[in-house]
């Protein structure tokens, strides 16, 4: 849910619009409409909401076999529509009961495995999905990750840095923004190259650092490309790094260089920037990738 208007707190919120969502989701629906074959894993109640959710990410193609029903409410995300970066409350419940059977038994035609703080926040999730992880990396399936750590979903701040250690161990791309890693550690970044190290030195293949208005850098431990943004009029910021980031992936699954994956990952922010709520209909990938030529 998020506010129809724009608003700095829940106070000034008035009223909200049902839209699907969640950054796993947001992530798996965007790489669907860019033309990926994609899959996603995910539990909602025997509700209203939870065979809205289910439909809605049906619709846009996407295989359902992971998706899971419980006896329990759909989890639910109020969140401001901002400009800058939304403020959320998360009153949580299904979410959470991800099962290691809801995952593949055979990964061979799985390139990519993708997950989040929030997902990897609680268990028995937080269990399953790093077991599949550890499958998915031992097959040769590149593992992916946003550090999108807030201590409302995730208290034990120790407990979030040692996961993502783990998760990094295995090889994986990580995308966190600069107030991710601010909220994860506690302070602010010393300078992005040393952030990017410590990402580095955990066992990542590629880290990517996202700042606002002032861009992103990206390394993958021998090459380092700093792009900034452009103007755009900006309808909604909710879900732009979901964006930024299936664009990113998408490139690479096509084989692109750095620079080049990142290029596209701006396009695709900027095409859901100017957007309220998840985009309609397919994005042609050829939109994404104008830049490169």
């Amino acid at each position: 849910m998020i506010s129809s208007d724009f608003a700095d707190t829940f106070d000034e919120a008035q009223q909200y619009h049902r839209l699907a969502g969640g950054s796993p989701a947001n992530l798996a629906g965007n790489l669907a409409r860019l033309g990926r074959k994609t899959g996603l894993i995910a539990t909602v109640g025997k509700d209203g909401m939870g065979r809205y959710l289910s439909r809605f990410i049906a619709d846009l193609g996407l295989d359902t076999k992971g998706v899971a029903t419980v006896d329990k409410p759909t989890s639910l995300i109020l969140v401001t529509r901002s400009r800058e970066v939304s403020d959320f409350e998360a009153y949580r419940s299904a979410d959470r009961e991800i099962h290691f059977q809801q995952f593949p038994t055979d990964w061979t035609d799985i390139r990519l495995f993708h997950t989040t703080c929030f997902a990897l926040s609680q268990d028995p999730a937080r269990t399953s999905i790093l077991m599949a992880a550890r499958l998915a990396a031992q097959a040769g399936v590149q593992l992916s990750i946003d550090a999108n750590y807030a201590a409302k979903i995730w208290p034990n701040q120790s407990e979030a840095q040692a996961v993502v250690a783990a998760y990094c161990s295995g090889g994986a791309m990580v995308k966190v923004s600069e107030v991710d890693w601010e909220r994860l550690y506690g302070a602010p970044w010393q300078t992005p190259e040393a952030a990017m190290n410590h990402f580095h030195q955990l066992g990542a293949r590629l880290v990517c650092l996202t700042m606002g208005s002032k861009g992103c850098v990206v390394s993958d431990g021998h090459t380092v490309f700093r792009l900034g943004t452009r103007p755009v009029e900006v309808v909604d910021t909710t879900g732009a790094g979901d964006a930024f980031w299936s664009g990113f992936l998408c490139a690479w699954l096509d084989g692109y260089s750095l620079a080049e994956c990142t290029l596209a990952a701006r396009r695709m922010a900027e095409i859901k920037l100017g957007h309220f709520g998840p985009l309609s209909g397919k994005v042609a990938r050829e939109k994404i990738y104008e830049d490169l030529r």
